[in-house]
C-alpha cells in the first residue's frame, strides 16, 4: 500500500500530500488524531501550497512594481490622502465585484503610482488578477495589435484581469491612432471589468488626450459611471526634497 500511494498522489497532482503524508502520519499516531483530522491536515497543507503558488503566479504576471505596498507608503507625509479610505479599497474586493473603477488624480511625484500599486498587491492577496502598465506602453501594444488585425484578441487577453491599472494616462500623445485604441480599451472594459487610472491632469484637460470632444466625453462618461475618484492635493515629494 505504501508503495502504491505516492504513485496515486502523483497521478492526482497532490504534490504536497505526496511529500508530507508519511511525516504527518507519524505525528498523527503520536497525537492520536482521528482519520478525518489527519486527512484535514494534509488537505490544508495542499491548499496552502496551491494558494501561495497561485499568488506568486499572479504577482509575476501583474507586472506591478515590487516593494510598492501599503506598508511602505508614508501616509504621515501626505495630509490630503485618506489612509482609511485607501486601506478599505485595498482590503475589500466589493468594488471589483461591482466592476467599479478608480481614478487617482494628483500632480507628479505625490505617490499615485505607489498607492495604486499597493492596492493591486493587496487585491492579488485576495486572489484577484491584476495587470499594471503605463498607459503609453499599453497603447503602443494596442496600436500594433490593431495594425495586425489582432486588437480583439488582445482585448480578450486583457479581459482575464479583473483589474487593469493604467498609470499616467496624461502622457499619451494626442493622435487619432493612439487614442482610438485607448478608447476601445475603455469601452471594452465598461461594466465588464475594473480599470484604475492615475492622472496628473484633471478631466478638464483630457481633451489633450483624445482627438475630439465627443470621444473625450464618451471616455470620461464610461470611466466615471461606476467610479471612485480620489484627488491628492500635495506637493511633489521630489520638490519637497529640493526645498528642504
Amino acid at each position: 500500500m505504501h508503495n502504491i500511494l505516492p504513485s496515486l498522489l502523483k497521478q492526482l497532482c497532490l504534490p504536497e500530500i505526496k511529500t508530507n503524508w508519511e511525516i504527518l502520519s507519524k505525528k498523527a499516531e503520536e497525537s492520536h488524531w482521528t482519520y478525518s483530522e489527519y486527512l484535514t491536515k494534509l488537505c490544508e497543507i495542499e491548499v496552502a501550497s496551491r494558494y501561495q503558488k497561485r499568488i506568486q503566479r499572479y504577482i509575476k504576471e501583474s507586472k506591478l512594481p515590487s516593494g510598492k505596498t501599503l506598508s511602505t507608503f508614508d501616509f504621515a507625509a501626505t495630509k490630503t490622502i485618506n489612509a482609511a479610505q485607501i486601506k478599505a479599497i485595498a482590503e475589500n474586493d466589493t468594488w471589483i465585484k461591482e466592476r467599479q473603477n478608480i481614478i487617482l488624480f494628483g500632480p507628479s511625484g505625490v505617490g499615485k503610482t505607489h498607492l495604486i500599486s499597493a492596492i493591486g498587491h493587496s487585491l492579488i492577496d485576495q486572489e484577484i488578477r491584476v495587470f499594471f502598465s503605463s498607459t503609453t506602453a499599453i497603447v503602443q501594444k494596442l496600436q500594433v495589435a490593431k495594425q495586425e488585425c489582432k486588437l480583439h484578441d488582445m482585448l480578450n487577453k486583457l479581459s482575464k484581469y479583473q483589474l487593469l491599472i493604467l498609470d499616467d494616462i496624461g502622457y499619451v500623445r494626442k493622435n487619432e491612432m493612439e487614442t482610438s485604441v485607448l478608447f476601445e480599451l475603455i469601452a471594452d472594459r465598461y461594466e465588464n471589468n475594473s480599470i484604475a487610472i492615475t492622472s496628473n491632469q484633471a478631466f478638464s484637460k483630457w481633451d489633450s488626450i483624445f482627438p475630439d470632444d465627443v470621444m473625450t466625453v464618451a471616455a470620461i462618461d464610461r470611466l466615471v459611471h461606476h467610479s471612485i475618484i480620489i484627488n491628492i492635493e500635495e506637493q511633489s515629494y521630489r520638490k519637497k526634497g529640493l526645498e528642504n
